[in-house]
């Protein structure tokens, strides 16, 4: 009986006194839906669904949850619906060519303009999270910080690529997209999260349109990006990475998992913060929104964002411990950066974690380590 679980998820799709505008971009006309008003020069939360989804699917849990007000109060936030994925949207024209993932990240600019937003705080998952880091390596100045959820910088595989086409020939596009959102285990440890999703993908989500967006996302290219080398190293060729910070956030069940990992080695150490999540699958944003929160509201106060009043607990603890606000900016040339912090309050595990990302296949690598939070 999964009724009280549905009744309390169903609560989610609700719209919270959020306004639908249709903006017209160089790649079509997107549908946005805004809450609340830009404050001043601030940046605004700007949001990106993954496949199989839109805003409301994807984001509705995470920004109608308790915790989540607290930081809405101090930004207005911008949901971007890729194009058709909308409820209710009308099937595309035959012949219709559907834009790439980089021209989806191209859109943005057109929305920002139209809105007057100077800068964003992006949040992604999945094919939205590669959709905002390839906009923040493209347009480097609009990008205040980055929380990616399941991001996967890579191009789909060959042995990916097979496996989807197979699986294409003998299950429907559902059943597709419900295995690039869960895992293994969660398809059974929780099956009315699956089943909701899977009702939702069938019903609400125009399927000629959604297989234009995963077709788009299967034919993605690797992001150009690599990890720049310590002060020091004489390096014949500029490496590009993410300028901004960066939350990847992962479930340590999810599907993405290894892919999440693997584009951590590729970001600034600096300015990244790998956070895993126990006890979830594909979706933290939907299963744990207050851990979730909770580390987003650090990171935005880590951007120096939000009043001192709304510091986090996780916050609160490490300053009193009279450890850095800054995290491992500040201590990157301690050689402490890869220890995960603890924290009571988010059940954080204190480890040195040795084998994190320090020996990468057996070599002993120099220089700071990104810090990684298991919660």
């Amino acid at each position: 009986d999964n009724s009280g679980f549905g009744e309390a998820n169903a609560r989610n799709f609700q719209v919270l006194e959020t306004q639908e505008h249709d903006v017209e971009t160089p790649f079509g006309v997107i549908r946005v839906a805004v809450r609340g008003t830009p404050k001043g020069s601030r940046p605004v939360i700007l949001t990106f669904h993954d496949i199989g989804m839109n805003y409301k699917s994807c984001f509705n849990a995470l920004f109608n949850s308790e915790d989540m007000q607290e930081i809405t109060l101090h930004f207005a936030v911008y949901h971007i619906n890729a194009p058709g994925q909308q409820e209710g949207a009308p099937t595309f024209p035959n012949g219709y060519q559907y834009p790439s993932m980089d021209q989806m990240s191209e859109m943005l600019p057109a929305i920002m303009k139209q809105f007057g937003i100077k800068s964003i705080i992006g949040i992604g998952v999945g094919a939205g999270a590669y959709i905002l880091t390839k906009f923040a390596l493209t347009f480097p100045d609009l990008v205040e910080g980055l929380c990616l959820i399941n991001i996967n910088c890579c191009a789909e595989g060959w042995m990916d690529w097979a496996a989807t086409k197979i699986t294409g020939w003998t299950s429907n596009l559902t059943d597709v997209v419900i295995s690039h959102l869960f895992g293994k285990d969660e398809m059974h440890s929780n099956p009315d999260l699956i089943q909701l999703y899977r009702s939702y993908i069938t019903s609400d989500i125009n399927h000629n349109n959604l297989q234009l967006f995963v077709d788009s996302y299967n034919s993605r290219r690797d992001l150009d990006i690599e990890r720049p080398l310590p002060a020091g190293h004489h390096h014949h060729h500029h490496n590009i990475t993410l300028q901004c910070p960066a939350l990847l956030v992962v479930g340590d069940a999810s599907p993405a998992v290894d892919a999440v990992v693997d584009c951590n080695t590729k970001l600034d150490p600096t300015k990244t913060t790998l956070l895993k999540m126990s006890d979830c699958g594909g979706m933290p944003q939907v299963v744990q929104p207050a851990k979730l929160t909770e580390a987003f509201k650090y990171f935005v106060q880590g951007m120096g964002y939000m009043p001192a009043a709304s510091m986090t607990r996780l916050m609160r603890s490490r300053s009193a411990s009279g450890s850095s606000v800054e995290g491992n900016r500040s201590r990157a040339h301690t050689g402490e950066a890869s220890k995960i912090y603890s924290h009571p309050a988010m059940g954080l595990n204190q480890n040195t974690n040795a084998n994190s990302n320090t020996n990468v296949g057996g070599v002993e690598t120099s220089g700071p380590q990104s810090t990684e939070i298991s919660c």
